[in-house]
């Protein structure tokens, strides 16, 4: 990798697997080196990036967990890519949350954030931006029609 700086995920032996999910999602991604310590052994450590920003999954064992605590963050443009992130993300085992977070098949947590939630929240009309925080509070995956209606009023 270039980067200087990168996060790394803790996986117990599901590292590969979620990097190829997680490339599969975000244009400008890529699985950029797999290291395994013998020619015949799983990966130990899956380098990739997600919109250029470097990653790398480290099959470390069992004895620690993602959490809330940390999280990707994915601006989406649209309802239709927020639809099939979120839909995708909580495929196969993964759980929906409040105000635009989940958690994965591999317990990691995203927010799928909608750049119209954004505009909404830190637009100049401080009673339209309370309506959209109010409206977002009440979902889990983020509908913009509705956070755009509520800060038009």
């Amino acid at each position: 990798m270039a980067s200087k700086v990168s996060t790394c995920l803790w996986f117990d032996g599901t590292g590969e697997e979620a990097a190829k999910l997680y490339v599969s999602l975000v244009p400008g991604s890529e699985i950029v080196g797999i290291f395994r310590p013998g020619p015949e052994s799983p990966p130990l450590i899956v380098d990739f990036t997600l919109g250029g920003v470097p990653y790398q999954a480290l099959n470390g064992g069992p004895q620690f967990h993602h959490s809330e605590a940390a999280s990707i963050v994915v601006h989406t443009d649209d309802q239709a890519e927020t639809d099939r992130l979120w839909n995708t993300l909580i495929a196969g085992g993964g759980s929906e949350s409040m105000c635009g977070w989940l958690r994965d098949r591999f317990g990691l947590s995203w927010q799928i954030v909608p750049r119209a939630l954004l505009k909404a929240l830190t637009g100049p009309d401080k009673a339209g931006a309370a309506r959209a925080m109010d409206a977002m509070m009440k979902m889990n995956k983020i509908d913009i029609a509705v956070i755009e209606s509520a800060y038009k009023g």
